[in-house]
């Protein structure tokens, strides 16, 4: 049992789905330079409480109360700092100031970045595009070679429409005036001529994300109005890169002088691998470090001194093996090579690594991994190789941020009893880490937290979280919902403000959240036992937990009922269609008829490398759709799903919501016209929320079926 927050005596948030929506949310954390301080964005409720605002926090790192920085109605985020302090962000709000981007007229379709000093004043806008800032970083020489009079060097990702290099000034100018024109028009049409065409919830194009070398002129008081013509103070590093730089994360060297970052490559038939390059920021010229058909080598980081880069090397699936995670380290001025794939630092490790940032002197690697229905942090010794344990707490870590004197690591930690929360944890003590004051933590609870074990029919043991309500005891044994997770790579270790149990609680149910076949934390040999069995195998592990579970007195064996989100909707469609165990199931975002779902995902390499092409090779489509045993369902069924869902589209909800009525099972179809594979904005989640909890009183508690007002 993990150690968050007892359960409270009186009212808790999650009785009400408005107390819910309002709690703060921190999400990322960046540390000074000097250590003292957190920059933490933290999302909360707009005033009209239609959507969720990002804004900047100050946490202090010695436990002071938290403040917030950053306030406006368009909202703040990505915060970074400058070596003296300063604080960088992305924000859509107006600029007070004339922009230095030249636009022509035209709006800018996003964010600008933002400067707000390190010590007092108000923040400016350092660099405004046409197609917005998707994302900057900043170079963070050593301690001892930092100083005040140091110059900054910053890069930043923008969106360009590739025709804008052949326009007559190309310059952000020339971009501005596509745009317009584009908008003038009204022409949203976007010509493809190779994959990919869309990624989870966004069309791709026809701009083209660019790295781009901030001037460090910009980013003083003195600056002056970008000349007219360039990219407004900005250096374009990556002219024409396609759609190389898509969802890749970058970084700086700490001199500034190179720009490290994921790069992909598409080859015919929409076949893909990510690269690992270095810019040379005066020239502009592209290296190639790490490339290997096969291998995704992405997310790196550069160390302290300068001398080492450490990334993810992902091993693509085939049909015999699952994909693969490690670290790899290379030098940064080492050759670089096709094939070359990187020394392996966690040979010896068989989990796979998460979060992951350098220590202060460069002598070690700390990252997170999934660990038996946790989240730890490592520490691996970059010349040796060991890896240790670094917190032993039970909980789940994100957002490492080492401390530059080496002594403290600080990171947001997090349970499925415990909401993300910034803590200070002391390398030199192991003593438990210590939470530091932030907005919406700690949280009373409706209910109680239990850790559970059952065997699975082949003998692996399955683990397994137990939400369990205030109320459910031998005399008054609580109703069960079996929650399946989604990926299906991934656990039930962390909190979700998504996909809440404690919302569940709350109403009286008892959760059950098991990691099955395929989950992450339990080694390789666990995910494989999965691999070519999506639907059986799981399912088999999680009845078995299922049935442990309905054994115990405190749970009420005769009134259960299953839910599913993604993967976790796929599992929900092939149980519908396996057992009659149910008093009902809520299908998310499932997956339903496979071979239909290949030709429509925005990712339809992934299922060809282990499924094969259906056409050719149809046998492990046709053993794992769901879709086949449609006619065995007899249990009622509430389908849901967003129509921006590029990932799982939402022609799998419409074929499965007509083959369950021309089958005559009961079911009902919720729908989001403008809502993706979460449903994020807070309206929409308490609907969401509402009809989960009318469908399951309605069938599991025996209650009169109660539409929700807002539904009409």
């Amino acid at each position: 049992m993990t150690a968050g927050p007892p359960a409270g005596d009186g009212p808790t948030p999650f009785g009400d789905l408005d107390d819910f929506a309002a709690i703060p949310r921190v999400a990322a954390l960046r540390l000074s330079p000097d250590g003292s301080w957190l920059a933490a964005a933290v999302q909360t409720l707009s005033p009209d409480r239609k959507k969720y605002l990002t804004s900047i926090w100050r946490i202090d790192t010695r436990g002071g109360a938290p403040r917030r920085l950053t306030r406006s109605a368009e909202g703040e985020a990505s915060p970074c700092f400058l070596p003296d302090g300063s604080l960088l962000f992305t924000s859509e709000r107006a600029d007070p100031d004339t922009a230095p981007a030249a636009t022509d007229g035209a709006d800018s379709d996003g964010a600008a970045l933002w400067l707000l000093p390190g010590g007092a004043g108000e923040a400016r806008v350092v660099a405004a595009l046409p197609g917005g800032v998707a994302a900057a970083e900043a170079a963070r020489p050593p301690a001892a070679a930092a100083s005040a009079s140091s110059a900054a060097a910053v890069t930043l990702t923008s969106p360009v429409l590739p025709a804008a290099d052949r326009a007559d000034m190309g310059s952000a100018a020339a971009d501005a005036r596509l745009r317009k024109a584009r908008a003038d028009a009204g022409v949203t049409a976007i010509l493809h001529e190779s994959a990919p065409v869309r990624f989870w919830d966004h069309d791709l194009g026809p701009d083209q994300l660019r790295l781009f070398a901030v001037d460090p002129g910009r980013l003083t008081e003195s600056a002056e109005p970008a000349a007219d013509g360039d990219f407004a103070g900005l250096r374009d590093l990556t002219p024409q890169p396609g759609r190389a730089l898509d969802d890749q994360a970058f970084g700086l060297t700490p001199d500034g002088a190179s720009v490290v970052t994921g790069w992909w490559r598409w080859q015919p038939a929409g076949e893909s691998h990510s690269e690992l390059a270095l810019v040379d920021v005066a020239t502009g010229k592209r290296r190639v470090l790490l490339s290997l058909p096969g291998c995704d080598f992405r997310s790196p980081r550069v160390s302290p001194d300068g001398r080492s880069i450490v990334c993810q090397r992902e091993t693509h699936a085939t049909a015999d093996r699952p994909a693969d995670l490690t670290l790899v380290i290379l030098d940064v001025d080492g050759p670089g090579a096709p094939g070359e794939p990187g020394r392996d630092l966690l040979a010896g490790l068989d989990r796979w690594p998460g979060d992951h940032a350098w220590s202060h002197d460069s002598r070690a690697v700390y990252f997170a991994a999934d660990d038996g229905g946790r989240r730890p942090v490592f520490r691996v010794d970059v010349t040796a190789g060991e890896v240790t344990r670094v917190t032993g707490d039970g909980a789940a870590y994100t957002e490492l941020n080492p401390a530059p004197d080496g002594r403290y690591l600080y990171a947001l930690r997090s349970a499925v009893d415990s909401p993300p929360t910034p803590v200070r944890i002391d390398l030199d003590s192991g003593a438990t880490p210590v939470p530091l004051p932030c907005p919406g933590a700690p949280l009373a609870l409706p209910g109680r937290l239990e850790e559970v074990r059952a065997a699975a029919d082949d003998g692996h043991p399955v683990r397994s979280w137990l939400v369990l309500p205030d109320a459910a005891s031998a005399a008054s044994p609580a109703p069960l919902l079996l929650w399946v997770h989604g990926g299906p790579m991934m656990s039930w270790n962390a909190w979700s403000w998504r996909w809440n149990p404690w919302l569940m609680a709350a109403r009286g149910y008892a959760v059950l959240l098991p990691d099955p076949a395929l989950s992450t934390g339990y080694g390789q040999e666990f995910i494989a036992r999965g691999h070519r069995e999506w639907g059986a195998r799981p399912f088999a592990d999680i009845m078995a937990a299922t049935d442990a579970v309905l054994a115990r007195p405190d749970i009420d064996a005769g009134r259960a009922a299953m839910m599913g989100g993604s993967y976790g909707g796929y599992m929900a469609n092939w149980m519908a269609g396996h057992t009659d165990r149910f008093k009902a199931i809520v299908s998310h975002a499932g997956l339903w008829a496979l071979d239909q779902m290949f030709g429509t995902t925005d990712h339809p390499m992934f299922w060809r490398r282990q499924f094969g092409d259906p056409l050719t090779s149809p046998q492990m489509y046709e053993a794992n759709s769901p879709h086949r045993h449609v006619a065995r369902i007899r249990t009622p069924v509430l389908v849901i799903h967003g129509n921006k869902d590029y990932r799982v589209p939402v022609t799998e909800a419409l074929r499965l919501w007509w083959d369950l009525t021309r089958h005559g099972a009961e079911a009902k179809f919720l729908y989001f016209p403008d809502e993706n594979h979460w449903i994020l904005t807070p309206g929409n989640a308490q609907i969401w929320y509402e009809t989960v909890f009318a469908f399951l009183a309605e069938h599991v508690l025996g209650q009169e079926w109660q539409r929700p007002p807002l539904l009409g």
